[in-house]
């Protein structure tokens, strides 16, 4: 299998949804390596991952030329936003099913436009989910700037040939401990299972409902991919849920 002309990782942090955030991204071809990233002072996780996967594009794009760009993102709403929902929404007027202007449409529509040129002058993108915090160098580094921008720190950005570059960038699936550990159930998490819901949440397609029972849930998420559901056990628990998904 032909190796990708361009691996790019991306990542994206807020402290708070909305807080202070971070974008960073690694855009790796095969001769030379470069580092970018920024902050902002108010804004969401998602506005911030949506921001690393444009301004990676966009350097691509200036770039010029003809590429298979391997797109590493840890973020399923990037991923399925971009894939499966842009062209729906773009055809009802950046309206989702719900009839409702889709959130974030000005960053989702900077993205759509620089896949289309990048896609009108011959590359090729894959999209590939990448799980965060599993031991992956590439998206462990780009966290590590993003982060840091979100904590308005300066991180000293790569710039420079890929052979002194000292991130391993070969794609693959993770740390088998890691992601595991991601799954399995702490004892916290097994007592809350016994604590009777407060609600239950469920994102689907960028739109958060609230839900009084599991059916509810159950019936808008069932069949549906790339969603998101979670049962909450008080207010305070439902909050935390909404902020961690960047709504």
């Amino acid at each position: 299998m032909k190796s990708p002309d361009i691996i790019i990782y991306t990542d994206g942090s807020s402290r708070g949804n909305p807080g202070p955030g971070g974008w960073g991204v690694i855009v790796a071809t095969k001769q030379f390596v470069i580092e970018l990233g920024a902050g902002d002072s108010h804004t969401t996780n998602n506005r911030m991952e949506l921001s690393a996967a444009i301004e990676s594009l966009s350097y691509v794009r200036n770039l010029g030329g003809e590429y298979a760009i391997d797109m590493h993102v840890d973020s399923q709403y990037v991923i399925n936003g971009i894939t499966k929902w842009v062209a729906e929404w773009e055809r009802n007027g950046w309206m989702s099913s719900k009839k409702e202007e889709v959130l974030n449409r000005d960053l989702w529509e900077l993205l759509a436009n620089v896949v289309a040129d990048l896609q009108m002058s011959g590359c090729k993108i894959s999209w590939n989910y990448t799980p965060g915090h599993a031991g992956i160098a590439g998206n462990d580094r780009a966290d590590i700037i993003a982060t840091m921008f979100a904590d308005k720190e300066d991180p000293k950005l790569f710039t420079g040939a890929r052979s002194e570059y000292e991130v391993n960038l070969v794609p693959h699936a993770g740390d088998p401990k890691l992601l595991a550990a991601k799954k399995a159930k702490s004892p916290e998490e097994k007592a809350r299972q016994k604590v009777k819901a407060y609600s239950y949440l469920s994102l689907v397609n960028g739109k958060l409902e609230k839900h009084s029972t599991w059916a509810e849930c159950e019936k808008r998420v069932k069949g549906v991919r790339g969603t998101k559901f979670k049962k909450s056990v008080s207010a305070e628990d439902e909050k935390a849920i909404m902020r961690a998904w960047g709504v």
